[in-house]
Formats: C-alpha cells, structure tokens, sequence
C-alpha cells in the first residue's frame, strides 16, 4: 500500500493514534492513509511494531525505553507534518505524559486519538498472541497486564473499536480527518 502522495497540498498534521495492543490501532492507520491516498492527501504511517524493528530496535519495554520510543516516533511525525504530510502514528504510548510531550514536539496539527478497547476484548482479539505471552509471564511490562496504560483524558477523538465495527470505526476516523484537518483549510477533497 502506498504511504505518501503527491506534493504537498495543505499544511501538515499528526494524527496520534494511542490504545491497547490489540485495539485496532494499525488497522486503521492503514485504512486511514488508504483513503486519503486516493483522495489525493500525501501522507505516511509510522507504526510501532515497524518501528521497533528499525529506528527504534535498540529499545525494550522499560518506562525509559518508552519514553524513548515515543520521543523519536514524535519528532520524526513532526518531521513528516513540517513537509506537509499527514502522518498517521499507531503507537501504544502508554503515558500521558510522553503523548503531551509529543504534542509538544509536532507543533503542526497534533490530534490525539484514542483507539479505544477494554483489556478483555483486546485480549480476545490478541492478533499476536502477546496477551497470552504475557498472562503466561513469558512477556514482563506488557501494556494492560504488568505494565499501566493511561487513558487520555481529553483527546481531539475516541474510537472504540469494541463497541463498534471496524468499518463504522475506519469511517468515523476518516470524517474527523476530513471535517477537523482538511475542511478548515478547504482540502475535502482536490480539484
């Protein structure tokens, strides 16, 4: 699937996708830049697992890997909002106090999203089988098991993808981006 675009139409933004591992996260930061793609958005997705396996592969899983973790992942999406890009990041980012500072970091249109999912549903899902791993103690400091996730207390949205279908909740994503990111710049849609 194709990541970015054209040239630059509009300013940049970073849409801050936060939740549980298995909340759905990556799935709709893929669908999202799917349909901004053929709507002719340039934009990028910079997803935690395929970060962790480049630019942040020297990280763990410690609150100070963490940090880390979401400090690079932050300044790159600013990076990518500075050129005019829409980046989509699908990250976990367990502490409110790393998704503060990375709103701090992307001075150019930071919007939080809550890609929420209670612990049993996402544990039902466990695409990875890592809920399992770490009820097993194979996995220490795993989000929602050993390891605190904070909820955001005022994000830009929420999306619970438990109470919703994943198609009701790609489309609820996708109207926020068009209606709070690109309508006020008049960028619905491209001539």
């Amino acid at each position: 699937m194709p990541n970015a675009g054209s040239a630059p139409h509009h300013p940049g933004a970073v849409i801050w996708l936060t939740g549980l591992s298995g909340a759905g996260k990556s799935s709709l930061a893929n669908a999202l830049a799917l349909r901004l793609h053929q709507l002719g958005h340039p934009c990028y997705v910079l997803d935690g697992d395929a970060l962790r396996h480049g630019l942040n592969a020297d990280l763990g899983f410690s609150p100070a890997d963490r940090h880390e973790n979401n400090r690079r992942t932050a300044e790159v999406a600013a990076l990518f909002a500075d050129a005019g890009l829409i980046c989509i990041t699908a990250l976990i980012s367990p502490y409110r106090a790393d998704r503060a500072a990375a709103r701090r970091a992307c001075k150019t249109g930071f919007h939080e999203v809550h890609v929420k999912a209670d612990l049993a549903t996402c544990e039902a899902r466990d695409p990875k089988g890592l809920y399992r791993r770490a009820r097993a103690g194979e996995l220490k400091g795993f989000t929602g098991i050993d390891a605190p996730y904070e909820a955001p207390q005022h994000p830009e949205l929420v999306v619970d993808t438990a109470g919703t279908t994943l198609q009701r909740a790609q489309d609820l994503l996708l109207d926020y981006v068009l209606e709070q990111v690109l309508a006020p710049q008049g960028l619905t849609t491209l001539a």
